[in-house]
């Protein structure tokens, strides 16, 4: 109890002090120019700031003792989710964290309401309204790149909340409460399929900072697509072919990437087939894309948009951080050759990037001739491949890791494997500020997050890893793998 107590005491710390450090609405209701305006300028924005990655802490710290009781089996499946949702609640009222992506959804949503077609126009031509204000200045011209299932889906959410941003921004997060909902409904099966263990895979998937504060405090929509991709390759995995497609499906009709997963759970299809190889192959594809197709279709024709948004999915590549590999090796070639000649950065990032991806589209290919046995197997390549379109893509923002790493966390886990994804959370969330801004370029600031993310893995294997308190190193014996 002490555990939950303390994360949700870090969620409500969060909640607090974002409505001074957080995407707060420009023209803000709550505060305004009353008493407590001050946090949001200044000094007080300062304060309100370190209070907010206090509160983080808060959460991180009881992240990773929550994960020494399950490594300990102190605690068990229900203890985690009482405990990821405790975390949660605050923030489902919380002003946006680490993000202003929820405002470009309510605009997206917005544009339909008023005969705009959301994949030929930006947010910008809402004209004055108060949405278009509180929508990051990178993507006011940026028309969605978000499929026709989540506009549908964020046009409903702006026809309720008309102007009012403080009820659409709650709305737009318990319609993406969905996918966390389908995600924590088929985590136990892909367990039973995966060989994982239930407690880890609910304290990485559900519990952690990835999901409680990107995924459900910032909001993202890449939820309800997780959600829809886990659902459906458990029904596959189950042998309910076509249900798990549909819902694979409904994931590609929220953000693309889902698409990803269909060609390796055809394998899966196949191989619960009886006749010959390829005959189960040629059946399996057949269903498969009759399937989607009319699932697709349905989608867009409900939503009563076109197809349009494929153009509109070279948006992301617009970003340029280091996340991305092939933009970081593109970045630091052009850093070198830069200390002798002039050059312009974007020849190295744009050629690095093809390489990225030709990459990529060979990685993808053999992992998925080597999957054709289907099962469990090809799930498992499955998740590595959604893992390498996030790294090997133009462009990378930490939430695109939680693509394969839903399916992945039901694997068998060595502790210090678990180690490593713990600082690898703490650090994706860091990456940006609370108010949403990229700080992958400020140095100390990076250089700082690095040594409390270690600290964060450290802290999984280690009672006191810094020697603060004089107390044993090693803080449980549990297996191997978990």
């Amino acid at each position: 109890m002490r555990t939950i107590a303390l994360g949700t005491v870090g969620s409500l710390l969060i909640l607090l002090s974002a409505f001074g450090a957080g995407g707060v609405l420009v023209s803000d209701p709550v505060l305004g120019r009353g008493a407590l305006s001050w946090i949001r300028y200044g000094h007080g924005q300062m304060l309100a700031t370190g209070v907010l990655y206090t509160g983080f802490a808060l959460v991180v710290w009881a992240w990773v003792r929550l994960g020494r009781h399950v490594l300990a089996r102190r605690v068990g499946a229900r203890g985690v989710r009482i405990a990821a949702a405790a975390w949660m609640a605050p923030l489902l009222v919380s002003p946006p964290v680490f993000t202003r992506d929820v405002f470009s959804y309510l605009a997206q949503g917005s544009l339909p309401l008023y005969g705009q077609d959301p994949y030929s126009v930006g947010p910008v031509m809402l004209g004055l309204q108060e949405v278009v204000q509180n929508v990051h200045p990178f993507w006011q011209t940026t028309p969605a790149p978000y499929g026709p299932l989540f506009i549908l889906l964020a046009k409903g959410v702006a026809a309720v909340a008309g102007t009012n941003l403080i009820l659409g921004v709650v709305l737009m997060r318990l319609v993406l409460l969905i996918g966390l909902g389908l995600l924590v409904w088929a985590l136990p099966g892909l367990v039973r399929h995966l060989g994982g263990n239930l407690p880890v895979t609910l304290w990485l998937a559900v519990a952690g900072p990835m999901t409680v504060v990107h995924l459900v405090g910032g909001p993202h929509n890449d939820l309800l697509m997780v959600g829809f991709l886990a659902a459906g390759t458990l029904c596959v995995l189950e042998r309910k072919h076509v249900l798990g497609v549909v819902l694979v499906t409904l994931g590609v009709a929220v953000k693309a990437t889902a698409a990803i997963a269909l060609p390796f759970l055809v394998w899966v299809w196949a191989g619960h087939l009886k006749a010959t190889f390829w005959k189960n192959f040629t059946r399996a594809v057949a269903a498969a894309v009759a399937t989607f197709v009319v699932t697709f279709a349905a989608a867009t024709l409900i939503a009563g948009l076109n197809l349009g948004w494929i153009k509109a999915l070279q948006a992301p590549t617009m970003i340029v951080n280091w996340l991305s590999i092939p933009t970081a090796v593109g970045e630091s070639v052009h850093t070198v050759v830069d200390l002798f000649i002039d050059a312009n950065k974007s020849w190295f990032v744009n050629t690095t990037r093809v390489l990225g991806g030709l990459l990529f589209f060979t990685i993808a290919a053999r992992q998925w001739w080597q999957a054709r046995h289907g099962g469990s197997d090809a799930v498992r390549r499955m998740a590595f491949v959604l893992f390498a379109v996030a790294v090997l893509s133009p462009a990378t923002l930490p939430w695109y890791l939680a693509w394969g790493f839903v399916i992945a966390a039901a694997l068998p886990w060595q502790r210090r494997q678990l180690a490593i994804l713990v600082s690898a959370a703490v650090f994706l969330v860091l990456t940006y500020s609370p108010a949403g801004e990229d700080l992958l370029y400020n140095w100390p600031f990076i250089a700082g997050a690095v040594a409390v993310s270690l600290l964060a893995g450290f802290s999984l294997l280690r009672n006191d890893p810094l020697g603060l308190f004089g107390e044993r190193e090693e803080l449980v014996s549990v297996p191997t793998k978990v």
